[in-house]
């Protein structure tokens, strides 16, 4: 399995001068830096300790914020090299003023580019996050010696349904992992029959907080949001922002003065988002903080990256998307965060431990219909925020698993 594998892979590459032109003309790649995939590197590799992390895309290097701003400020360390798939993840990172964190592209999964990564970079230990298993890439950090861990690990009874379907290449690559710090349970039977070892559980990484304060709106957007009756819906995806828009319009019925901010998962939809919106006779403002917004603005739709913080720094009420379609729903803990109560769909099976830990501390919804939503965002709409003690309780718990996986990670 590991040659036909090798050989998909080397087809992937014969075929990667049309997959980019492609990425690049549908904006996923950055025009200067996408060489980086093949192993032209944009950044030096300084003399001393490289410890490496890699997460597909942004939700995953959110996560391990708390461990770089730890690792920042490790002297034995001269270089944090975080790699991603994503161009959203690259601005993301971008943004962050970090001192020894460096960005780079993960290469492709190609044996000789994967050998020409680690001779570059040298990395004293390679952390993977989430799901994030390469073949070619952990052989070879394998036959290097480099020690590899499975961060914040979380396997789905999907993926793993997947990787069960050839059974021997699975083990095979599973258990060249020398450390496994699983999410949830789930995740430690999954991993087991996979045939890794050493695993633990130790909760999921997505409770504990950065400790990097959020740029916040500037004074204008905050007063006009707080002039309204304001609710936000999160990394919508297609259908789910014209499901708001239909709530938004039931809701307008009894609030005159509604406000429905959507952010989507992915922004380069929202001029196609708010041509359906608008079409529903809603009144819609693009993200620009130089436009001057109409006071009869319906929906207002945030377009740029690394502003979800902000807007949940200053709403009560998040819909959290990817749940009303079969997706399997969104991390909703960095909302819980800034005390906002959590409203989604049924879909959440991607974060079934998160959301029944909320749901036991009556600080999330389950929503089904327009009606059923409307009728709880009636309630949110007219109380006041949940207690700062649930909230507090939710810190404690980020807070005790970080430790954990500090700990374990044994730098």
């Amino acid at each position: 399995m590991f040659v036909i594998y090798r050989i998909l892979i080397n087809l992937i590459i014969l075929l990667s001068p049309l997959i980019i032109i492609y990425r690049l003309i549908n904006k996923k790649e950055d025009p200067k830096r996408f060489k980086e995939k093949f192993c032209v590197f944009s950044k030096i590799k300084k003399s001393g300790k490289l410890i490496w992390f890699h997460g597909a895309s942004v939700g995953e290097l959110l996560s391990i914020l708390p461990i770089l701003e730890k690792l920042e400020k490790d002297k034995n360390i001269k270089q944090i090299l975080v790699t991603s798939n994503t161009l959203s993840s690259s601005t993301i990172i971008k943004k962050l003023k970090y001192k020894k964190v460096i960005h780079q592209f993960f290469p492709i999964d190609n044996y000789l580019l994967t050998n020409k990564f680690l001779s570059y970079w040298r990395p004293s230990s390679a952390f993977f996050i989430d799901s994030e298993i390469w073949p070619n890439m952990i052989y070879n950090l394998k036959k290097r010696k480099i020690p590899i861990t499975l961060l914040n690990a979380r396997i789905t009874k999907k993926s793993f349904l997947r990787w069960m379907i050839f059974k021997n290449f699975s083990e095979n690559i599973f258990n060249k992992i020398e450390n496994c710090l699983s999410s949830n349970k789930e995740t430690v039977k999954y991993l087991k029959k996979l045939g890794a070892k050493n695993i633990k559980f130790i909760g999921n990484l997505k409770f504990s907080q950065s400790e990097n304060k959020i740029e916040d709106l500037n004074k204008d957007l905050i007063k006009f949001i707080n002039s309204k009756k304001t609710w936000c819906a999160s990394s919508t995806h297609d259908t789910e922002e014209k499901f708001c828009g239909v709530v938004h319009k039931k809701l307008k019925r009894k609030y005159k003065n509604i406000l429905t901010i959507i952010i989507p998962r992915h922004i380069d939809r929202a001029k196609k988002i708010k041509e359906e919106l608008q079409k529903l006779n809603l009144n819609v403002h693009l993200h620009e903080p130089k436009n001057k917004i109409n006071k009869k603005t319906d929906i207002y739709i945030v377009n740029s990256f690394g502003k979800t913080k902000s807007f949940y720094n200053n709403c009560t009420n998040v819909f959290l998307g990817g749940s009303l379609i079969k997706h399997g729903g969104q991390n909703p803990l960095e909302a819980t965060r800034y005390g906002c109560n959590i409203l989604h769909g049924p879909n959440v099976h991607n974060f079934r431990d998160i959301y029944y830990l909320l749901k036991k501390n009556k600080i999330s919804n389950q929503v089904t219909n327009h009606n059923n939503t409307v009728k709880i965002l009636n309630k949110l709409l007219t109380k006041k925020n949940y207690s700062k003690k649930k909230q507090k309780k939710l810190e404690k718990i980020g807070k005790i698993i970080l430790s954990r996986t500090y700990r374990e990670m044994a730098i």
